[in-house]
């Protein structure tokens, strides 16, 4: 091993030579390269490689390339660069290539590997990466479009990236996301191709030598691809993508055109290609006007588009009443609605038409639950409350054991002061599961504390107790115990406490939360922190190293008995186990050296 190190080292002698004889470095930087890398080779010589070790080299000799350029820029050298930075960059490229030799399933160190190489401009060695890539992963659509964009932007080679797509295409006939750059590749070829020449055309110069093919300057290779496409993926949003993509290039149209009558014609049935169409319209414009054009002008021709949007829309729902269709017309209606306009009256007829439509898709029973609470806030923004009630209990009726539908409905309630309020939390826990009831029990709780009397309250905490599920009462024992403190002070949390400490389930937070009243206490007794420590322990002990240590933190800071200590720490040692006792030996160490 001492031997290859030493060869290694000593190829490294002319480079170094160089950097010292042309002012780069110093005699002194010189030695301390050597004694760097020195240690790096050694790491990546051993038996036992780690690839820590050749992503610290790399990083290592990448930190010296930019070093090197820095220097150069300070001191004006341009010289000498390949005996320099060239016998580097052919270095880190033998520890990449050595790395993703031992190491073929890790993509990041490849994709470094690329990062680098593209940086550098080394295209024949890139290629080379690109090639044993993809022959070890060759199930990774998106390498194959990376290697395929850059033979195509790069190397300006659209002959390679087709062929790339085409052999990615045998390994994944079905990917969606390799016919879009498949086709968009062959679109943007075929327009670099009519750009040049109508730059020739307008140099007048004999275009004889260039063969320029009909086909691909209209794009008939691009309908090739998406023909084949078809064929083996369905779904109007695949089409759609590929519509996105064709817009892009004004020579496209008639491509454009075709593939909007096929998305037509086979998914009449999708919402999404009734959305594409009735937004389509947003993008015709009206016939221009000579005159000036005033902002009431304009925003009355916005307004014709939204109405043909909305006709389109109107088409579709007739068409196809489904959720799904619903959806996609509310959001449209949404969106418009918050976008921003300085006309009145543009606004409010979004706002008519918005309302107009949720409640359309209500009546229809057709309205998705999570659009119930869009069309609530727009009725509050609105300063429709009454309308806002009456949408929220026709929600909860529809949706009665959804318990976001009884929370808005609640919170509306609420916030109104609603003498109703009571009833409709007896109406909700009576529709809503009892796993999912949490959050009702919550909101009740909260909304008590704030209006009701403390006997009220404190009734309402001992009903949910027993009301919810296990898991979930371990959250009101917590709200409990706090709302006890905060209004009847230490006296009231002692007694709640009392009252719980035998009711399991509990939580590690119960106790902590008892613990931390007592030592706010002025008057804090150990006697009782033992107390809540050892029924903590009881529950929690076996998994909560934390907890010992705490315990055993509050005897050295009292002026209890020293051998307490001992004893936590004996008990502690023979209930936890395994990296749990690891753990609380070392913090307990830490702990007596004064350094916890």
């Amino acid at each position: 091993m001492a031997e290859r190190v030493e060869r290694r080292l000593e190829e490294r002698v002319p480079e170094l030579e160089q950097l010292e004889r042309v002012g780069l470095f110093s005699r002194r930087e010189v030695k301390a390269v050597i004694k760097k890398t020195s240690a790096l080779e050694y790491k990546i010589q051993r038996r036992a490689l780690h690839k820590e070790d050749f992503i610290s080299y790399i990083q290592y000799e990448i930190n010296l390339l930019s070093l090197i350029k820095k220097r150069r820029s300070r001191i004006g050298y341009s010289f000498k660069k390949d005996e320099i930075e060239y016998s580097i960059v052919q270095r880190i490229h033998g520890l990449f290539k050595r790395a993703t030799t031992k190491w073929k399933d890790d993509i990041q160190l490849w994709l470094s590997h690329v990062a680098f190489c593209k940086k550098w401009n080394r295209k024949i060695q890139l290629s080379k990466v690109f090639s044993s890539m993809l022959a070890l992963h060759p199930n990774k659509p998106a390498l194959w479009i990376m290697a395929a964009k850059w033979e195509m932007e790069d190397r300006l080679s659209p002959e390679s990236a087709r062929h790339l797509f085409l052999r990615a295409l045998r390994f994944h006939p079905e990917c969606p996301k390799l016919y879009q750059e498949y086709f968009r590749m062959e679109l943007m070829h075929a327009e670099k191709q009519r750009r040049e020449k109508k730059a020739l055309e307008q140099a007048k110069m004999d275009m004889g030598e260039f063969n320029y093919s009909e086909d691909i300057l209209n794009g008939e290779m691009a309908q090739i691809v998406w023909r084949q496409a078809i064929q083996k993926v369905k779904g109007a949003e695949f089409l759609l993508a590929l519509l996105s993509i064709a817009k892009l290039f004004d020579f496209a149209q008639g491509l454009q055109k075709e593939i909007l009558e096929k998305l037509q014609a086979e998914y009449a049935n999708d919402p999404l290609m009734w959305d594409y169409m009735a937004r389509r319209e947003l993008e015709i414009d009206s016939l221009p006007s000579k005159e000036h054009t005033s902002k009431q002008s304009k925003a009355l021709e916005v307004a014709h588009k939204e109405e043909r949007c909305c006709r389109v829309f109107e088409e579709a729902v007739t068409a196809l009443p489904t959720e799904d269709m619903w959806k996609c017309y509310i959001t449209f209606c949404l969106w418009r609605f918050n976008r921003k306009t300085n006309c009145e009256e543009l606004r409010r007829k979004r706002l008519e038409k918005t309302l107009s439509v949720f409640s359309q898709a209500h009546e229809s029973r057709l309205l998705p639950a999570l659009l119930y609470k869009q069309w609530l806030q727009i009725l509050l923004e609105v300063d429709c409350q009454e309308k806002a009630e009456e949408v929220a209990a026709a929600a909860t009726k529809r949706f009665s054991q959804s318990v976001e539908m009884w929370d808005v409905r609640l919170q509306l309630l609420i916030k109104r002061n609603s003498h109703a309020l009571a009833s409709c939390f007896q109406e909700a826990f009576q529709a809503v599961k009892d796993k999912d009831s949490l959050p009702i029990w919550i909101l009740w709780v909260e909304w008590s504390e704030k209006v009701n009397g403390k006997a009220e309250t404190e009734a309402l905490y001992q009903r949910s107790l027993l009301a919810t599920l296990p898991a979930d009462s371990i959250t009101m024992k917590e709200k409990y115990l706090d709302w006890a403190y905060r209004t009847g002070g230490y006296k009231k949390a002692r007694k709640v406490f009392a009252s719980l400490h035998e009711s399991r389930p509990f939580s590690l937070e119960f106790f902590k939360k008892m613990i931390q009243i007592e030592k706010e206490q002025d008057s804090c007794k150990m006697f009782n922190l033992r107390e809540y420590y050892e029924r903590a322990l009881r529950e929690f002990g076996a998994r909560e190293p934390d907890l010992w240590l705490a315990y055993i933190r509050e005897e050295m800071s009292s002026q209890g008995k020293p051998e307490n200590c001992g004893s936590i720490h004996w008990r502690a040692m023979k209930t936890l186990q395994g990296e749990q006792v690891e753990s609380f030996i070392s913090k307990y160490t830490l702990l007596q050296t004064g350094h916890l």
